[in-house]
C-alpha cells in the first residue's frame, strides 16, 4: 500500500458560489492535498463538481465520495468515468456506494437492494465500458447488449474505490477495486477494516501495493470547541438513525450510545437524541480543536494504516466559508 497522502472533501463548500468552490480547490492544490472528494445525496451532484474542479486545477486529483451505484446505470457511469479521465488523465477516481433506501427508493423512485452482487456487476461493466471494450453482459441486476464507446478510451484505466463499512463490502473492495473509502471510523478500528480488505485481496490473488485505504474524518479547526462539538453530535445522530451505520457503530464500541440515541429518537425527542452522543463518541469519530491538535489527530489516523485520511471540514459558524477555509488551511 502507498504512503499516506492527504485528501480534502468539498461537500461543505458545495452550497457556496462556484467561485468559492474553485478557490477552495485551487488552494487545496497549492497546499499539497492530493485528492479532492465530493459526495452526492440531495445537494450538488458529484459529477458536475468533479468536472468543475478538474477544469480549474492542474495537479489536484478528484474523486467521487461517493456516488450511489443504483441511481445511474453502469453504462452511463462508464461513459462519465471515461470522459472525465480523458479530460484530466490520471486525475479522476470513481467512488461508488450502495447508498440507502431513502436515497434510492424515496428520493429517486428506484428499487433498493443492498446486494454486493449489484456492486460487483456494476464495477465489471464500468471497467469494460471505460476501457473501450464492446460490452455484452447478462447479470442479475444489469443487462448490456453490444455497447461500445464511439470515442477513444482514456489513456490509462480509471481507478474505482468502494465505500465500505461491513466485512463483506470491505472484502469485495479488496477483491475487485482500487481502493476503499471508510466513514465515521475511529482510528482504533482501522486495522480491523484493513484485515478484511487484505482477506478479499488474498482470495483474488491480488496485491495491495497501489490500493487506497481512505477515510472521511470530520474536522473543525476552531476556537469554539463547544459549538463545533454540538454540530458534530448532530451530524453523528443523523447517521445513528440509519440501520447500517447503527450496526457499524455498535461494532466500533459505541453500542450504549446507539441504544440511547435510538430510544430518544423513536420517542420523538430529537434534541435528547443529540445529547446521548458521548464525549468518547465525539472524540473517536471527529476532530475538533486548534491547528496543532487537528494535525496531530489526523496523523494518528494515518499511523493507524490509512493511505489517505480525508479531511471533511465542518462548520457551525455563520461565516461558513471562512470557517471551512480555516480547517482546509490547517493542513498539510
Amino acid at each position: 500500500m502507498s504512503a499516506p497522502r492527504l485528501g480534502i472533501a468539498l461537500q461543505g463548500f458545495a452550497g457556496l458560489p462556484a467561485a468559492d468552490v474553485i478557490a477552495a480547490a485551487r488552494e487545496a492544490e497549492a497546499r499539497g492535498y492530493h485528492t479532492a472528494w465530493t459526495g452526492e445525496a440531495s445537494g450538488a451532484d458529484a459529477i458536475t463538481l468533479s468536472a468543475l474542479v478538474l477544469g480549474h486545477t492542474e495537479r489536484l486529483h478528484m474523486a467521487t465520495g461517493v456516488l450511489p451505484v443504483q441511481t445511474r446505470t453502469p453504462t452511463l457511469l462508464g461513459m462519465t468515468t471515461a470522459t472525465l479521465s480523458r479530460a484530466a488523465p490520471g486525475r479522476f477516481t470513481l467512488g461508488l456506494g450502495l447508498s440507502s433506501r431513502t436515497v434510492v427508493e424515496h428520493w429517486n423512485g428506484l428499487r433498493f437492494a443492498p446486494a454486493l452482487e449489484q456492486m460487483r456487476e456494476a464495477v465489471t461493466i464500468i471497467r469494460a465500458v471505460a476501457s473501450g471494450e464492446r460490452v455484452n453482459f447478462e447479470g442479475r441486476f444489469y443487462r448490456v447488449r453490444n455497447f461500445r464507446l464511439t470515442v477513444p478510451p482514456p489513456p490509462e484505466p480509471p481507478r474505482i474505490v468502494l465505500a465500505a463499512l461491513g466485512p463483506e463490502m470491505l472484502e469485495l473492495a479488496g477483491e475487485i477495486a482500487d481502493g476503499v473509502l471508510l466513514n465515521w471510523i475511529p482510528p482504533e478500528t482501522v486495522p480491523a477494516s484493513l484485515a478484511h480488505v487484505e482477506a478479499g485481496a488474498r482470495r483474488a490473488g491480488r496485491s495491495l501495493t497501489d490500493f487506497e485505504l481512505g477515510a472521511f474524518i470530520r474536522v473543525c479547526t476552531t476556537d469554539d470547541g463547544a459549538g463545533a462539538r454540538e454540530q458534530l453530535a448532530r451530524d453523528i445522530t443523523g447517521y445513528v438513525t440509519v440501520d447500517v451505520y447503527a450496526s457499524f457503530f455498535r461494532t466500533s464500541g459505541f453500542a450504549a450510545e446507539v441504544d440511547a440515541v435510538s430510544a430518544a429518537w423513536k420517542a420523538g425527542d430529537r434534541a435528547g437524541a443529540v445529547r446521548q452522543i458521548s464525549p468518547g463518541f465525539l472524540d473517536g469519530l471527529g476532530v475538533v480543536g486548534d491547528e496543532a491538535f487537528c494535525r496531530a489527530r489526523i496523523d494518528a489516523f494515518a499511523r493507524a494504516g490509512l493511505t489517505m485520511p480525508v479531511v471533511v471540514p465542518i462548520s457551525h459558524e455563520k461565516d461558513v466559508r471562512s470557517s471551512l477555509m480555516r480547517t482546509l488551511r490547517a493542513f498539510p
